[in-house]
């Protein structure tokens, strides 16, 4: 495949031509092949939601194992915002495994971990005294967030929001709001965890002012402040659909936790480095969060995650109190570096500003004329289209899922998302072109259309 330039993305040149291209049908011969592969060896819980198996991807696109190229929208769920393979990342994996790939932080300590605690200590919102704690995944890192808060306060309760997604384990499937298919039939769960509601402009129509008030009477009637150790959120809920809240929501819910002594906990799992046109959602929305939980994005597509905050509530465990056996692993480590190092200085925050206007424009344009499209929100390039039958205002989940299916049949992966299923996520790396992300829109206007 042949090298092109690619003026419009400041991240290093794809070496994939970037197109749309379809040889196939979707799924071509070969990813059916592997797909009954995948059935005969996989559990039917590890599901999936394009049915390709994908052989090379960079820049823009995905290409997969019967030569289609498709449009990538969703970028492994906000991890490859840097694009595939981003030549820092690439040179710096390839440089540390030649140099060893594994110590154990807790047994032999390595510089690349220390270097990246200190450059997350700094990139993260306030200018207060930090520390980090690295870990393997998102919801790993929410679970010792929630960890260090109880050691920190001693108290036992917990808050998490209505369409909060947290993660997988015991612990953070308590913290997340819908049952399926993250939580139906797994229980029981931990204890001491609470649900207060969201700020969901579209839904609730109250002001940031109100729709705090109206969550911290429940928590203080409930639960009481007395008793509660931390307060998770995500700034903007992802698997929740792209909820922006209300403006002063999340100011009121950290100057109140402040007051009370309980740890603001921000999950940017999703929402971090660059991805909502800020380097975090908390800076967008001018919010200083106790401890901020990252992974994601983090490291370029590489397994690692963080817990950031505060000096006196990160040393508040005591000694192997925290930790793990891949935590920090050097080659994640080292990709780590290499990718906040493009975050920090090759423009991508612009990027993720310039993307998210055209998505913006396009999905408003879409708005206008197709009322079945009910709201257009985001910050940066983390934008959701939700989709609802315009006499009632009822989600429409069969509509975003039918949009997301004739999209992929039609080379563009795109993500569905939401408690009620009926929104449509747009996270495209932002390496990809502008022409490219103008077509892959073009693709869900005509699936759109053509699924009314």
């Amino acid at each position: 495949m042949s090298t092109i330039d690619l003026p419009t993305a400041p991240l290093g040149g794809p070496a994939l031509a970037q197109e749309r291209r379809l040889r196939t049908a979707i799924p071509g011969p070969r990813s059916q092949e592997l797909l009954q592969r995948k059935a005969a060896a996989v559990p039917v819980g590890v599901g999936h939601t394009a049915p390709i198996h994908a052989v090379a991807a960079g820049g823009g696109v995905v290409v997969d194992a019967d030569g289609n190229s498709l449009i990538d929208l969703g970028s492994g769920i906000a991890v490859t915002t840097i694009g595939n393979a981003h030549p820092k990342v690439v040179a710096a994996v390839q440089e540390q495994a030649a140099r060893f790939t594994h110590t154990c932080f807790m047994i032999s300590p390595y510089e690349s971990y220390i270097q990246v605690a200190e450059t997350l200590n700094r990139l993260t919102p306030g200018d207060h005294p930090k520390k980090t704690a690295l870990f393997n995944s998102g919801a790993e890192a929410v679970e010792n967030a929630v960890k260090i808060a109880r050691k920190h306060t001693g108290r036992p309760a917990v808050v998490a929001f209505e369409h909060g997604y947290h993660g997988r384990t015991n612990l953070t499937m308590a913290l997340t709001a819908k049952s399926m298919p993250y939580k139906s039939g797994f229980g029981p769960f931990a204890g001491e965890i609470y649900r207060a509601p969201l700020s969901y402009p579209f839904r609730d129509g109250l002001s940031g002012a109100d729709a705090a008030r109206r969550a911290l009477s429940m928590i203080e009637k409930q639960i009481g402040a007395e008793n509660l150790a931390a307060v998770v959120i995500e700034p903007i809920p992802g698997e929740g659909g792209f909820i922006v809240p209300a403006e002063g929501f999340l100011g009121a819910l950290a100057r109140w936790c402040r007051e009370n002594g309980v740890v603001f906990i921000a999950d940017e799992v999703q929402t971090g480095f660059a991805r909502t046109g800020d380097m975090f959602a908390c800076d967008g929305f001018g919010v200083v969060p106790d401890l901020i939980t990252t992974a994601k994005g983090i490291a370029g597509g590489l397994p690692l995650a963080a817990v950031t905050g505060r000096s006196e509530i990160m040393d508040a465990a005591h000694v192997g109190g925290l930790g793990g056996t891949y935590g920090g692993n050097p080659i994640a480590c080292a990709a780590a570096l290499a990718a906040l190092d493009v975050f920090e200085n090759d423009g991508v925050i612009e990027r993720a500003r310039a993307v998210g206007a055209i998505l913006m424009d396009r999905l408003l344009g879409m708005q206008e004329r197709d009322p079945r499209i009910g709201d257009v929100r985001g910050r940066g390039a983390m934008v959701a289209a939700e989709f609802v039958v315009p006499e009632t205002g009822d989600a429409d989940a069969a509509l975003a899922a039918a949009v997301a299916k004739a999209c992929i049949a039609d080379g563009v992966i795109v993500l569905t998302c939401g408690t009620y299923g009926n929104v449509l996520r747009f996270l495209p790396p932002l390496s990809i072109g502008d022409d490219l992300l103008s077509e892959g829109l073009d693709v869900l206007e005509s699936a759109l259309r053509d699924v009314g």
